[in-house]
């Protein structure tokens, strides 16, 4: 499946991208499905293994997410964190979320970028790459779906 991300053109007519990618109508590596939330590969990671992680529901920033859907967020993010370090080898993780400003796409969703020391990471200014094919993104969705099964 084709990942979808923040900052992409394809679009759902009338409808969120990410509610839409949560629903299963729009192709994505996903790597954790819940309940509540789901979790995917950005398409133009920070670092291969992006992930984000966003509510089923509609919610666009973290101050409209109902508390009842705190934990359950923040939990898959924690856990998708962990997923970094086991799966991909990464040192540690960056994990983010914007509110409005930056927010490319108007539905919450947290950041889980993996990190290693010396990565070239600097403050706020993410250079953005590509996968080289659609299975070698699959092949990352896969390192971390399967590190999240064993967590």
């Amino acid at each position: 499946m084709a990942a979808s991300t923040a900052g992409h053109a394809r679009a759902v007519p009338d409808r969120c991208l990410f509610c839409a990618i949560a629903a299963g109508d729009v192709p994505a590596t996903v790597v954790l499905d819940e309940a509540d939330v789901v979790a995917f590969l950005d398409l133009r990671p920070v670092f291969k293994g992006h992930t984000l992680v966003v509510p089923r529901a509609h919610h666009e920033t973290l101050t409209d997410l109902p508390g009842s859907l705190l934990a359950p967020l923040l939990g898959a993010a924690q856990r998708v964190a962990g997923a970094m370090v086991r799966g991909l080898g990464a040192q540690g993780s960056f994990v983010a979320m914007n509110n409005v400003v930056s927010q490319s796409v108007p539905h919450l969703h947290v950041h889980v970028v993996p990190r290693t020391k010396g990565d070239g990471l600097r403050g706020f200014f993410w250079p953005r790459l590509k996968y080289a094919s659609d299975d070698e993104r699959e092949s990352f969705g896969a390192l971390v779906r399967d590190a999240l099964a064993d967590s």
